[in-house]
Parts: structure tokens; sequence; C-alpha cells
């Protein structure tokens, strides 16, 4: 069955393709496009552009269609081909090719189009196989994981330095002012004297340091010993005690899993390692205590998925609703050697948009109490956001 169902997918597209007309696969059939794996594989649907359904209906003759079915909101009609029945259909409020979660894929030396799994946030058809689009994301995660890690210990400490000075001048530094370090997120944070807090993804440790400094009870997860290394040197330089797990975030183990701490946080330019925001939310919801907050602070997808600046000139570059997985730059490198930056090892990327990131957060459970949006300070990027903080609290 499986043969007949790749046949028939690409049967489709290449025909349609050939015809130039819209279209993408959607529910299982978008899944299998995808490399996602379902008990079993029935029937395909596919959605076409509305203005040229009835060239569509002429086009798949052949397969003896039957009559198409209207309602206001859409058109249809049946086919079977090889042993697999076929919906096509039209939505009269769909423009395909702007539809955001629409999705190209190479099978072999042939491009498919299919919807994303990730609009299972908001589309009630891909949201039934919610548990099959995890399950196939958790495995992905696993390899980009290893990559990104690897990514990450590779002369990062050498960059600390570069970029900060060494942990001894750091740590006076910070000392002056700890606060300062928290800006713009501090203020949703309240008194944290005696308030047990984890910094997710929390890098050279300077926040958990700020925060150690000013009274708080600090733990840090992060897979890279490089930065483990110079936050905990940090530490000492600052006469200050943090926790430093070695760890990936959703590998945490059971211990530090505890229900027990006040505040999660997480900062600038983390989100994105992450290809799946589910397991994130459900671990942040098991360190969290009821009560406790969770406080994201993050560069603005505006500034990272859709404008790039050059003194006086803007250009949108990007798509601000691309779903994609990217290979980048890791984000230390510019603070390297030039003849060191080209044997560092790329990371894999999935930026979010805000929509998404709400979504999901509203969908774990957590509640929303804040989402803050920050401009840029740079006299030419005035009007554009450059981050934002989100905070969510544990009912």
């Amino acid at each position: 069955m499986k043969a007949s169902y790749f046949h028939t997918i690409t049967l489709i597209g290449n025909m349609l393709d050939k015809s130039n007309v819209p279209y993408q696969y959607t529910g299982q059939s978008a899944l299998f496009v995808q490399g996602v794996e379902v008990d079993e594989y029935k029937n395909i649907t596919i959605d076409v552009q509305w203005d040229v359904f009835n060239e569509v209906f002429e086009l798949f003759s052949e397969f003896a269609p039957t009559q198409p079915e209207k309602n206001p909101e859409s058109s249809s009609f049946l086919l079977v081909i090889d042993g697999v029945t076929v919906t096509v259909r039209c939505l009269f409020n769909m423009t395909i090719k702007t539809d955001p979660y629409r999705l190209s894929i190479k099978i072999g030396e042939m491009e498919v189009w299919c919807r994303s799994l990730y609009s299972y946030l908001y589309d009630e058809e891909m949201k039934k196989y919610s548990a099959e689009i995890h399950a196939y994301l958790s495995a992905e995660q696993q390899g980009f994981t290893a990559e990104n890690e690897q990514a990450w210990n590779q002369n990062n400490y050498l960059a600390l330095v570069n970029r900060y000075g060494k942990p001894k001048e750091l740590a006076s530094k910070i000392g002056q002012n700890p606060k300062w370090r928290l800006h713009p997120f501090y203020k949703y944070m309240g008194d944290v004297a005696g308030k047990k807090i984890t910094h997710l993804m929390g890098s050279n440790g300077v926040k958990a340091v700020a925060l150690a400094i000013i009274g708080a009870n600090v733990k840090v997860v992060d897979f890279s010993q490089e930065n483990a290394t110079f936050a905990n040197e940090l530490a000492k330089e600052a006469d200050v005690s943090i926790e430093y797990i070695i760890s990936d975030v959703l590998s945490l183990s059971s211990e530090h899993v505890s229900e027990k701490q006040d505040l999660v946080l997480m900062e600038l330019g983390v989100l994105h390692y992450l290809i799946d925001l589910q397991p994130l939310l459900e671990k942040i919801k098991m360190i969290l205590k009821p009560g406790g907050r969770f406080i994201l602070h993050e560069f603005h997808p505006i500034s990272t998925k859709l404008i790039t600046s050059n003194g006086k000139k803007h250009k949108v570059a990007g798509n601000y609703f691309a779903p994609a997985i990217e290979n980048n730059e890791v984000a230390f490198s510019k603070h390297m050697p030039d003849e060191e930056k080209e044997s560092l090892s790329k990371v894999v990327q999935r930026k979010w948009t805000i929509g998404e990131l709400i979504t999901a957060v509203g969908q774990s459970g957590l509640v929303i109490k804040v989402l803050e949006e920050e401009p840029n300070h740079k006299i030419h990027d005035i009007g554009l956001p450059k981050t934002y903080t989100l905070v969510a609290e544990r009912v």
C-alpha cells in the first residue's frame, strides 16, 4: 500500500506541476511527504487553487472522478488511483501560494508541495496527527541537538574571553551593577533574594552570576562544557555560588525537575535551537512550582526573520512566516579570529513567529501574563522591534 501511496503522491504532483496549478498536500498525505510515520496510509487529500478547480477536474478526467460537491466554503471531488482514494479540494477563502505553511519538499528530483507539520498549531485537520508529529520532531531534535552541542563545544571559551575579557575582569564589572545585566526583564522577577531560579540554556553564566550577586539561588542548564568552564570561573571570581548542569534541556534528569523553582529564565538567541516548543514547555511546567513564573527574553522575529538593516537602509529580506529549519553560523563565530571561522561547525535552527510562540505557550496550560515588545535602540532603526519579553505563570 505504501508503494501505491508514494506512486499516487508523485503522479498527482507531477500532473499539477506540468499544468501550473498551485497545490498542497494536507493531512495524512502531508505527513507522508515530510517523512512522518503513521499507522496506515489510506487516503490522500490535496488542496488546489480555487479559481482553477474546474480545470483540475478536467485534468483528472481519465480517472473517472466523482461529480464535484460544493458548499459556500469549498468544493471537492474524489478519484481512485492505484487503489488509493484521493480527495481534491479547493477552499474559496484561500490563496494557495500565500499560505504561510505551504512547504516545498524534495522527493528524489521532484519538488512536492505540502502543508508544514507546524500548521497543527492552528489547523484542526493537522492537529489530529499531533502525537505523530511530536514523535517525529522529537527524533529529529535529538540529531540536531547533537550537531548544536558539537558546535558549541569548539573554542567557545576563547570566544567568550575575546568578547568579555577574562572572568576576573568581567566579574568586577558585573558586581558594579548586577541589575543592569538583567535589563529589561528584571522588573518582572520581583525581589529575587532567596528565590530559586533555573536559567535554561544559560550559556556563559553572566545572568546567573548577576542574579546570585543579588541573592538568588541559581541553577544553570546548558550543554556546553566550555560555557560551564567560563561560568564557573566567573562565579568564583565574583565570590558567589551557582550550580551549573551540563545537559541538553530536554534531557534534564528528574532530580532537577522538581516543581520547586520560583522562576525559569531563558534569554536571547536560545528558542531557535528547538524545533518543537511543546516538550520545552512541558519541561518548564515540571520545573516550576505552582505560581512560579517563566520569563523569556528573546530577539524579535521581525529582526531575525524579516528585516535586515545597514545604516539608514532597511530591506525586507526574508519570509516572516517561513517554518523552515535552517543551518546557520554558530553565534560566537563573530568573536573568533577569521582564520578559525571557516572550520567551525554550523548549528541547526528553527526561528519562531510571535504567533507560534504565544499559541504554543497558551496550549501548554501556562497562563500568559505579559508580552512586551521592545524597540531597537539604534537611531536609524527607530520603530522596529528588536526584542520581546514574555511572562507566563504555572497555575
